[in-house]
């Protein structure tokens, strides 16, 4: 199977101790990531033939992130070199009361600076099978607004599929209502949507009753599907127990058909990235046909695996994520 992602990879700076702050640290551990091209990496460690699209700086930093990408499987053939600087960004790791934090420093990034007629999506997404993108970029600049939804528009034109998640960044946009106009225009041409209920109380107003965390997100599933018209979906779970531990369980609806995952309770080393290393789990289980139970299994035993690894990127191989599914784990819960 052959995917597309398209977005910002940054700079990421953690305090090399993961109990000191950002404002105390005197150090930090570096990392390349973001979300779309965390979705990629994962992609291409489970198997996948993945190529990642963005803009960087002809500089050390520009290089350093296409060595990471690289050193991960992940082609970077149609990554355009120009603009100034990649983005960083600082995070705080959290710890039983105290949450978790990040510090963004992207402004005038390289891709924000793109113009129309930079990227030849008709080339690029030749003979591709899905196209992955998020709602950050749309988040960076006007000209990535267009740009993404011109992605999908294309993809969906020359038969490839769209894959949204609707990731929504408060400090990124200005007004919500921006954020809705332009997540509608990528609806219209979405085959498989990711998401939670937050995203959808943030960006459309939505309440979703219910008793617990699960299914408050099994009733957001279902009003997502009718209010955007999308087929397939797939939402992540999180029941907040502490900034150490998290509740995880994942819902899909696939043509019609619900399906539940088997539930994690996990102890958080690390939890940016693991949204994206659900998105790559189930979509690397479609492209292998398997069915609507073992992918949302198989995403939801990566969503929680991610959690015990340090960075962004998802690096379990289908085999370590096969044997949590099969119960190898003390921390193991059936729904």
């Amino acid at each position: 199977m052959a995917f597309v992602t398209f977005g910002e990879i940054m700079l990421r700076l953690t305090p090399g101790d993961h109990a000191t702050r950002i404002n105390t640290a005197q150090s930090f551990g570096v990392n390349y990531a973001g979300s779309e091209s965390n979705v990629a990496s994962s992609l291409a460690i489970l198997g996948n033939e993945v190529q990642f699209v963005t803009k960087l700086p002809l500089n050390a930093l520009g290089d350093a992130c296409l060595m990471s990408l690289q050193g991960f499987g992940v082609r970077t053939e149609d990554i355009l070199r120009g603009g100034k600087r990649i983005g960083a960004y600082f995070i705080e790791i959290g710890s039983s009361i105290r949450p978790s934090s990040v510090v963004y420093d992207r402004a005038d990034s390289a891709i924000s600076t793109i113009t129309s007629d930079e990227f030849d999506w008709q080339s690029i997404l030749k003979g591709k099978q899905w196209l992955f993108i998020s709602g950050i970029t749309p988040a960076l600049s006007k000209n990535c607004a267009e740009e993404t939804v011109k992605a999908a528009r294309i993809a969906k034109e020359i038969g490839v599929k769209v894959s949204f998640d609707m990731n929504f960044r408060r400090t990124l946009w200005k007004d919500k209502n921006e954020a809705r106009n332009i997540f509608d225009s990528i609806l219209e041409h979405t085959d498989l949507l990711f998401g939670n209920s937050g995203v959808l109380q943030d960006v459309y107003n939505m309440s979703f009753e219910g008793e617990n965390a699960y299914s408050r997100t099994e009733r957001a599933l279902e009003k997502a599907k009718e209010k955007f018209g999308v087929k397939n979906l797939a939402f992540t779970v999180r029941e907040h127990s502490s900034a150490s531990e998290n509740g995880l369980s994942g819902i899909s609806m696939i043509n019609g058909n619900l399906t539940k995952s088997t539930a994690y309770k996990v102890n958080i080393l690390d939890r940016f990235g693991t949204g994206d290393a659900f998105a790559a789990g189930f979509l690397h289980g479609l492209g292998k046909k398997w069915s609507s139970q073992k992918c949302v299994d198989f995403a939801t035993a990566a969503f929680a695996l991610k959690h015990t690894i340090k960075g962004d990127q998802h690096t379990s191989t289908e085999n370590e994520i096969l044997s949590i599914m099969d119960g190898n784990t003390s921390g193991h819960v059936l729904r």
